[in-house]
């Protein structure tokens, strides 16, 4: 039996991976999150590793909140980095295999086509930075058959995202203003969930591979909450705003599409277009509300 722990287990892909574990058994999975397994406890997290006999980490677990991470460099580089430093430590040491999940983040946005798994990241927030140091420490340590898979714009019917936020927000107002100018690609938590468990088997590597994977094609924030609203059946007043008008901390990329042709050719990965792995949302779910 294979020992699968993922971290983050009650955020949005830890939680789209419990869904669908029962459906691989081979794997034994031990899903923790904060309650469960402090990241950021070296000394707690290297003995639940070695007792439990863990093959694979999913690490889900992340600092996401990014205008709060401003406020909190500290707590944000002791999750997003640190504890990413510790675990491809302890996956060196014992040959575990390591699954690092990253972000859009780390690039500037700067970029007129699709980033690719060589183009210099420049992140220019706190959460972008501390996410690239996790990445950067992982590749210096080096664990063997270990990857970073980048991805951007998460949603599912769990936690919290973009989309449960627009429905929230329509249960109270008649008229919601959303970003236009920023460029991205929705990704469906349960198709990178599928996804991640498919290739487990196919990666064999001796350095660390850097992965990108979303859901293909792109929009803005204001073409996804207008898709959002129009298969949610709901009558809302969508006014576009410019990134200059909605006052946020930090600042979010201008656009940030990934190119997943790496993963695609690497791993025989087929990947459906963001409208398409929208609306297989099931909006009758009680887990959507919010």
């Amino acid at each position: 039996m294979v020992n699968i722990l993922v971290t983050g287990a009650n955020g949005q892909l830890g939680s789209e991976l419990r869904e669908i574990a029962p459906n691989y058994q081979g794997y034994n999975f031990l899903f923790t999150d904060v309650d469960d397994l402090d990241i950021t406890n070296h000394k707690a997290v290297k003995e639940f590793i070695e007792c439990n006999e863990i093959n694979i980490i999913i690490n889900c677990a992340a600092y996401t909140a990014v205008d709060k991470a401003e406020s909190e460099p500290e707590i944000a580089d002791k999750i997003n980095h640190l504890a990413v430093k510790n675990f491809a430590k302890l996956s060196k040491h014992n040959s575990i295999k390591l699954i690092q999940i990253s972000t859009d983040y780390v690039f500037d946005g700067s970029s007129d086509k699709p980033y690719t798994e060589t183009d210099k990241p420049n992140p220019q927030t706190v959460y972008g930075k501390t996410k690239l140091d996790g990445e950067l420490a992982i590749q210096q340590i080096n664990p063997v058959n270990s990857i970073i898979i980048r991805t951007s714009w998460v949603y599912s019917k769990y936690s919290n995202n973009f989309m449960k936020t627009m429905l929230r927000l329509a249960e109270t107002k008649n008229e919601i203003s959303v970003v236009t100018d920023q460029i991205g690609s929705p990704t469906n938590a349960a198709d990178l969930a599928k996804t991640i468990l498919k290739i487990i088997p196919k990666i064999k590597n001796e350095t660390v591979e850097l992965f990108h994977y979303s859901n293909l094609g792109f929009c803005s924030w204001f073409d996804f909450a207008k898709e959002i609203f129009r298969y949610s059946d709901l009558d809302v007043d969508l006014k576009s705003i410019s990134s200059n008008d909605f006052l946020s901390i930090a600042t979010r990329p201008s656009y940030s599409v990934l190119n997943c042709e790496k993963i695609k050719n690497r791993f025989g990965v087929s990947i459906l277009d963001w409208k398409t792995s929208f609306n297989k949302i099931d909006f009758s779910s009680q887990s959507v509300e919010t």
